[in-house]
């Protein structure tokens, strides 16, 4: 931890940074299980929401969260559960206390109750305080240990090389109580402050909310919007390599003090960029969300061709059997389409944007450092972006978005299942209406009794999205090939079709999805020499050789076996 911190701060204010954290990691030490080799198995699945997404009269919206949670219990392992916070705004990511729960949620034993039931994902928001915070009021009021909180800057200064994910200006100027006027760094708003890491002070309160959290029972700690940290002026200010050290010095905190608790980067950039949050494989995180897979899989589906989609997944690859991917196709934010620079053509994005216009949907734009504007981000639900533009009624729609979900649990990795997703929820544009912001589009807040009564409805499109989902999930738990790190073959069947053949010592899967509206016949051979398979999703037995898939159809394809050959102990393949 020493030689990290002296690489950020020098030698000298690095020893003192490593004296002062000293101090809290031995304050709050506890005996700390042994190593562990494989955080994740098979049967996860995190399940991504809001605390009060679904609600109910006169009950506390985590504990309505919970008595959901419980009924997906066997297909759904964790809960994300999205900053339960007091915030000023950009719901929940403007934290105006980060040690503290709001109070019209609930309270920190709601969370630790979650936390008994599931593996908790909470998010360290490090990037930005909100300018409403008693932190920020108490830079401005020049209190000790506040002083530096911020990051000043001369407004003359050129920041024309800053990578900016937002079109809003960079600088926000604010007046201190002695009058001064000051221009800070905001990223992402005027209401979300940067932090500046160079001051002790900052490090120091941000490793205390770090481990407040761990002691509440979070296993996955998410680091939001982490690419952005470090501020060396004349650089992009994007993952420098102050920022990748930060990322090392938070794993070796928690490789000290709770060594089964995982860190989970969130940097929506190309893939090159957002992988190289894995480090050395052992050193950064131990999961990356895999920005990629959203946009592209809507792009091929959209499109009916597999082709490209598969060319990039055979360069999918992780440094070591101790990290993973977070596969998601959809989350409170919208489709990001900065991972797709370098694998399509602007014209297809812009084409992919369009359509998700004629759905309904919203497309946020980003500043280019020669002040141009593009596409960077699609506002709009992963069912709703599905949706053929081109008809009045689309009979395919519910089956292409299931579709997607089969190709996203096939992944190696960890699937994040967004509860809209799961719900089957269409654009929420009566959200985009109230707030002004296009990222309410897929963040309905829901009534629970009413999506239970919807659930319960056969003929309901909720209905039918939600039960063969949860079935995919819970298929998918009991087979080791889906182990996170059970090898992957990508299969050449047809452009139309999506295959890939998972293996480990226990179990052979060849997973398929047609992502066509055309029925495809497919020539699949035996597993060594197995010509009888059984599609472990509907439970039938197959033959290898022709095999015709249905419109959108999936299927995971296993040699026939007795059920009690298969091994599921959740250790490693």
């Amino acid at each position: 931890m020493k030689s990290i911190l002296q690489r950020i701060y020098g030698p000298l204010k690095g020893d003192a940074a490593f004296a002062r954290l000293t101090a809290i990691l031995d304050r709050s030490r506890n005996v700390p299980p042994p190593p562990v080799d494989s955080i994740f198995t098979q049967a996860d699945a995190i399940l991504i929401t809001y605390a009060d997404t679904l609600r109910r009269p006169a009950e506390r919206p985590l504990k309505v969260l919970h008595s959901f949670c419980d009924t997906l219990k066997g297909a759904v392992s964790g809960i994300h559960i999205l900053p339960f916070f007091p915030f000023s705004s950009d719901d929940g990511f403007s934290v105006t206390d980060f040690m503290a729960v709001r109070s019209d949620l609930g309270s920190w034993s709601d969370i630790e109750a979650i936390g008994r039931d599931f593996k908790l994902m909470v998010d360290l928001v490090a990037n930005h305080v909100s300018a409403r915070s008693h932190w920020f009021e108490s830079y401005l009021a020049e209190r000790q240990g506040f002083a530096q909180l911020a990051i000043e800057v001369d407004p003359a200064t050129d920041l024309s090389a800053v990578t900016r994910p937002r079109t809003l200006p960079l600088l926000t100027v604010f007046e201190k109580r002695s009058g001064c006027r000051v221009s800070v760094w905001t990223t992402f708003s005027p209401d979300q402050v940067d932090l500046n890491y160079a001051s002790l002070d900052v490090l120091e309160m941000m490793v205390r909310t770090l481990l407040l959290y761990v002691s509440k029972g979070a296993r996955l700690i998410r680091l939001d919007a982490i690419a952005y940290l470090w501020k060396t002026i004349g650089t992009t200010c994007i993952h420098l390599p102050q920022t990748h050290d930060m990322v090392r010095l938070f794993r070796k905190i928690l490789d000290l003090q709770a060594p089964e608790v995982a860190l989970v980067t969130e940097t929506n950039v190309p893939h090159a960029e957002n992988v190289s949050y894995f480090g050395n494989g052992s050193d950064e995180a131990q999961m990356v969300y895999n920005f990629t897979l959203p946009p592209l899989l809507l792009h091929a589906l959209c499109t009916g061709s597999a082709k490209r989609f598969c060319q990039w997944v055979k360069t999918l690859k992780t440094p070591s059997v101790r990290t993973t991917f977070f596969n998601f196709t959809a989350s409170h934010d919208g489709i990001g389409v900065r991972p797709l620079e370098g694998i399509l053509p602007p014209s297809e994005i812009s084409w992919l944007a369009d359509r998700v216009r004629q759905n309904g949907g919203k497309v946020s734009e980003k500043t280019n450092p020669d002040g141009s504007t593009s596409p960077y981000e699609l506002n709009i639900t992963y069912l709703s972006a599905l949706k053929d533009p081109s008809r009045s009624t689309d009979p395919l729609h519910i089956p292409r978005f299931l579709a997607s979900q089969a190709v996203a649990l096939a992944f190696p990795g960890v699937p994040g299942i967004y509860v809209h997703s799961l719900l089957g929820s269409p654009n929420w544009l009566e959200g985009v209406r109230m707030s002004g912001r296009a990222r309410s589009i897929n963040r309905a807040h829901l009534e629970m009794d009413a999506v239970l009564g919807e659930l319960a409805d056969p003929s309901h499109p909720r209905a039918r999205i939600f039960h063969p989902y949860l079935k995919m999930l819970r298929v998918r738990a009991d087979q080791p090939a889906f182990h996170p790190q059970a090898d992957m073959e990508v299969l050449d069947l047809d452009p139309r079709i999506f295959g890939v053949r998972r293996r480990c010592k226990a179990q052979t899967i060849s997973a398929l999805t047609n992502f066509s509206g055309d029925t495809v016949t497919v020539a699949l051979p035996g597993e060594n020499g197995e010509s009888r398979l059984i599609d472990r999703l509907s439970g039938k037995p197959m033959q290898a050789g022709q095999l015709v898939m249905p419109a959108y159809a999936t299927v995971w394809l296993d040699s026939y076996r007795a059920e009690s050959s298969h091994r599921n102990d959740g250790q490693p393949c």
